[in-house]
């Protein structure tokens, strides 16, 4: 079995929301090259909420629109799971790390705070370079 960077066997479950997926195309970084840096095994999960908002945006074409493509181009690389109640996908997303303990990788900010004063752990872009893992 895999284990993650801290020698722990099991894999760390880390929940990519929407900007996440567009990271690599505002600022060219390879997330999950830079998630396997950061935590050693983890397995990536995408809302079925995500994907549905990404291929929303990918409708209407321009920036957002190629940005969300090219989120939806590295959502294939996740495995989508369902999510759970709440009224907005950022909603959803704070549940499902609750019940499943998970990290959340996201730039958004409001929705990190919302994490963070849940106890869940939260990944984000530093220095527009790297990634960091907040506590």
């Amino acid at each position: 079995m895999a284990t993650d960077r801290d020698g722990y066997s099991d894999r760390v479950e880390v929940l990519l929301d929407t900007n996440a997926l567009i990271i690599p195309y505002q600022l060219g970084i390879d997330i999950y090259a830079a998630l396997g840096e950061l935590l050693g095994s983890y397995e990536p999960l995408v809302l079925e909420d995500t994907v549905a908002e990404l291929r929303g945006i990918a409708r209407r074409g321009g920036r957002e629109g190629v940005a969300a493509r090219m989120g939806l181009a590295m959502a294939e690389r996740a495995r989508v799971v369902s999510g759970t109640s709440g009224d907005s996908v950022d909603e959803r997303i704070i549940h499902f790390a609750e019940e499943r303990r998970c990290t959340v990788l996201t730039n958004d900010a409001a929705l990190r705070r919302a994490l963070k004063r849940r106890g869940i752990n939260v990944i984000s872009v530093r220095k527009l370079r790297k990634l960091e893992i907040f506590r």
